[in-house]
């Protein structure tokens, strides 16, 4: 596994308790994003590394998130149904920003848009799809932090399935290890990949999909 990891109790600290912010394992020019699948469409991925197969289809949404603990609250320490495996999926970061400047918010917020209409213009255009959802905590517990995920279709799928998708690893082997130390709520023992908060290089996009400044 090429992550670099370190103990919870280490990275806790460095993030923020509120507001909505991208929390990413990433280095000088790549970030890492996660996924959890069923065995057959995770084997394929890391075989041939790129998503697809006979058992992936790229007529649906498929969700991302960059937020280790997130993925982790979404699959159940991998223990799911067809999400029993874990993959990291590195990308370039101008390919991520690319995501990210494609994405529509899933749900009509004032402020986010000039209009309703507007974004529904822009909902019916767009194969990004944009949600903050409350971070997690290792047991489970929401967080007052919000979460950045993305949900990608049709054309957006395809490319970062495809292309963009510079790596793959299957992770589950270290989230089942970790998953025992949760279980025996000894979170001095938890590791987990190192995160960070993640900078977009855009400031105006920054805004756009509503990250919460940085108090300085």
């Amino acid at each position: 596994m090429t992550l670099r990891t370190e103990l919870y109790s280490v990275s806790h600290p460095f993030l923020p308790v509120d507001g909505q912010h991208i929390v990413a394992h990433h280095t000088e020019k790549q970030v890492v994003v996660y996924q959890a699948y069923n065995s057959a469409i995770a084997r394929f991925a890391v075989e041939n590394q790129y998503l697809g197969g006979p058992s992936f289809s790229y007529g649906r949404m498929s969700w991302i998130k960059p937020n280790f603990l997130w993925m982790m609250y979404r699959c159940g320490w991998a223990s799911k149904e067809n999400q029993e495996r874990v993959l990291a999926l590195w990308l370039d970061k101008a390919a991520f920003e690319e995501i990210l400047s494609q994405a529509v918010f899933s749900n009509f917020m004032a402020g986010n848009y000039e209009s309703e209409e507007t974004w529904k213009r822009e909902l019916a255009t767009k194969n990004v799809r944009l949600q903050w959802d409350p971070d997690h905590s290792p047991y489970g517990d929401k967080l007052i932090r919000r979460a950045l995920q993305l949900g990608l279709k049709n054309e957006a799928l395809e490319q970062f399935g495809k292309y963009q998708v510079t790596r793959i690893e299957d992770v589950t082997g270290f989230v089942q290890q970790q998953k025992i130390h949760v279980a025996n709520r000894q979170l001095e023992h938890l590791h987990i990949p190192q995160e960070r908060v993640y900078l977009v290089s855009n400031a105006t996009l920054a805004q756009k999909i509503g990250i919460t400044p940085l108090a300085t």
